[in-house]
């Protein structure tokens, strides 16, 4: 039986995540945009326009969105597969194949809503040994706008 202590954690994390607030550049320091900034420079991006290529014929590339599971709600393009960034590192193994070998140089799109987590998500399967990873750097609500392939809802 849980404790009265869990269950509270409990209750407060569920409100945190039903509740959370959009992150935006004002939430933070200008030293996280530089950040941010720094870490695009070492990594591969596209825009719109190359990732909307990959959705149309991905090629075997893993379209991966890490976004947190509570903005599926939202949508998601069709093709992603969903892994939050907090357990990027720890799920994209299994994801992949693990324990048989896994291709590191296989091609991964890394999307989120804005842009920014897509980066450091990208930086992150490339610090673990990932070889052929690109940020896709774009507002997911231009896509939208734009009619591009979106599934409204949870994802699968």
């Amino acid at each position: 039986m849980p404790s009265y202590t869990s269950a509270i954690a409990l209750s407060v994390t569920g409100i945190f995540v039903i509740c959370q607030p959009t992150l935006a550049a004002g939430d933070w320091p200008d030293s996280v945009d530089s950040f941010i900034t720094h870490v695009s420079r070492t990594i591969d991006t596209t825009d719109m326009d190359g990732f909307l290529a990959a959705v149309k014929n991905p090629n075997g590339a893993l379209l991966l969105d890490v976004r947190d599971e509570s903005e599926l709600t939202l949508g998601h393009v069709p093709g992603t597969l969903n892994i939050p960034r907090g357990v990027l590192e720890l799920k994209i193994w299994k994801t992949l194949g693990y324990p048989d070998k896994v291709d590191t140089n296989r091609k991964i799109y890394v999307l989120c809503r804005t842009g920014r987590r897509a980066i450091l998500g990208a930086k992150q399967l490339q610090d673990i040994g990932f070889t052929n990873v690109t940020a896709v750097v774009m507002e997911l609500a231009d896509w939208q706008k734009q009619g591009l392939p979106f599934v409204n809802g949870e994802t699968k």
